[in-house]
């Protein structure tokens, strides 16, 4: 079904946002050198730049890359251009080529450890939540535990909350656009 734009979203500048988000602004920018459009969308929201970003870097039982590769899957599920993008940078700068990152995006990795967490991740956004036993059977067979499966789900919800802005705001990408699968 495709979405029917009622309301234009344009990205917001510093002056059309909170103090509170503003501060959130020349800190993204001191740190990234810009504010990424799909941020500055959340800073129509008092409170929502903070509570995400808070949420987006809390501390987590994965690594950065498997973090990356839980990212560009649901992004690739869930029809994000925005993060397809941004995440094929954020993964090439985590080490992955241009081949993983198409792997990853296509629900397969040659690393049998990340495959196992590719696979089970799509199987979760699929199916909203739920995952084939031989799934998870594999996954914890990589030496994955609980607490990753735990971290892997909230990894989820994060890319799932930023895929669904996009997908409904068609916030202009700012990042290279990934290639279409």
């Amino acid at each position: 079904m495709q979405n029917v734009k009622a309301v234009e979203f344009k990205v917001p500048t510093k002056n059309e946002v909170s103090e509170t988000n503003q501060q959130i602004f020349d800190n993204l920018n001191k740190a990234l050198g810009f504010v990424p459009n799909l941020y500055a969308a959340i800073a129509y929201s008092d409170n929502g730049l903070k509570r995400y970003l808070d949420y987006q870097n809390a501390k987590t039982s994965l690594s950065n890359k498997e973090k990356e590769v839980v990212n560009l899957i649901v992004s690739q599920i869930n029809g994000c251009v925005y993060c397809q993008s941004a995440h094929t940078v954020l993964g090439k700068m985590n080490g992955f080529d241009e081949d993983q990152i198409r792997d990853f995006r296509r629900g397969q990795s040659e690393n049998p450890k990340l495959n196992a967490l590719v696979q089970l991740a799509a199987d979760l956004t699929e199916n909203r939540g739920r995952a084939s036993e031989e799934l998870l059977e594999a996954f914890f067979a990589q030496g994955y535990t609980r607490e990753n499966l735990v971290d892997v789900i909230l990894q989820i919800s994060d890319k799932i909350a930023m895929n669904y802005l996009h997908n409904l705001t068609q916030i202009p990408v700012d990042f290279p656009l990934a290639e279409s699968l």
